[in-house]
């Protein structure tokens, strides 16, 4: 039985702030106390910089990572090298990299790894964007940056058989990362020495 606190206006916060990841009831209703008692503003400036996150927030047209334009601030770093991208799962692995300031290349956001338990297959990630990307011909290394699980591994596998036909140099971190870790969990030196003496993906 759902617990109400007589008000539907406090049911309703709490209901759609325990939707958020790793948020029970409990927590809800302290975050939404904690919001009855701030000032109005905050709350308000609270709610609307979600909306405006949620409106306005969109992804990169040629690497998919988060944007507020159709192409990224990353992709459109003249001072970038335009001929390396490295793979990541997710937007969170990408501003992992990224905050150990020693990858100058561009990046390809895959949106998962192929997971047949799970029901994601090749078609459901962004995997031929890559090979087109590839294909192009500009690009001379492709950086298989997956977190080292079972599934990171099948996915590094299938895009380098996808990717063999192409004159493309492939890599992939040193095994610096442990295996079965997840690189958000990985601290900034270990996966920024991984990066610097990555390894041919073989």
């Amino acid at each position: 039985m759902i617990q109400t606190y007589n008000s539907q206006l406090l049911d309703n916060a709490v209901a759609e702030l325990g939707k958020l990841p790793g948020i029970g009831r409990k927590t809800a209703l302290r975050l939404a106390l904690h919001l009855l008692r701030q000032d109005e503003a905050e709350s308000v400036s609270l709610g609307e910089s979600i909306i405006n996150m949620r409106k306005n927030i969109r992804y990169c047209k040629v690497c998919h990572n988060i944007s507020e334009s159709e192409i990224c601030d990353i992709c459109s770093d003249s001072t970038r090298d335009t001929s390396i991208i490295c793979v990541v799962e997710n937007v969170k692995d990408l501003l992992t990299i990224e905050s150990t300031r020693e990858h100058k290349g561009l990046y390809h956001v895959l949106g998962g790894v192929i997971s047949p338990l799970e029901g994601v297959s090749p078609s459901d990630l962004e995997i031929q964007s890559l090979i087109d990307r590839v294909a192009d011909g500009d690009i001379k290394e492709v950086i298989l940056a997956l977190s080292p699980t079972m599934e990171g591994d099948t996915t590094n596998f299938y895009i380098s058989r996808k990717l063999a036909p192409y004159n493309v140099e492939i890599s992939m971190l040193a095994r610096g990362v442990s295996i079965g870790n997840d690189l958000e969990f990985t601290d900034e030196l270990t996966l920024g020495r991984s990066l610097v003496n990555r390894v041919p993906y073989k």
